[in-house]
């Protein structure tokens, strides 16, 4: 039992680096975005709203079909999509032919796996603080 929830602890503190990730990075690379991709001001502070948009909507639909499927594979499915978006990021925009556009879907992505980790994360902070008080 004490094995299990030390890998439940150690998941839950990787949730937390990789939501910190994919919060923070895309903000770090607006100037970058700005010089290379020639993306106006206006359209990179969309993705910080686009971001936060999705990842609440995410909050607000996985509430309901987190429980249906289980919280370990809905914790893997966020660490894909994250992982998946943040590697997109890097590629979407070479390729595309609207580099902005290309940012947009690699965010949207990992705007996905950032909502999931949120809901798990707290919610699961939420049931360590109940079994601590009983």
């Amino acid at each position: 039992m004490k094995s299990q929830y030390n890998k439940t602890i150690t998941a839950c503190f990787v949730g937390y680096i990789v939501q910190a990730i994919v919060n923070n990075f895309t903000p770090l690379l607006f100037l970058f975005f700005q010089k290379c991709y020639h993306i106006p001001i206006s359209q990179i502070t969309l993705l910080v709203t686009f971001n936060f948009g999705i990842q609440l909507l995410v909050d607000f639909l996985s509430v309901r079909f987190i429980d249906k499927i289980g919280y370990r594979i809905s914790m893997i499915i966020a660490h894909v999509l994250a992982a998946a978006g943040l590697f997109l990021l890097t590629v979407l925009p070479e390729i595309l032919p609207v580099s902005f556009i290309g940012i947009l879907i690699a965010v949207m992505i990992y705007a996905v796996g950032g909502g999931l980790l949120d809901c798990l994360l707290y919610t699961s902070d939420a049931a360590d603080e109940a079994r601590s008080v009983d």
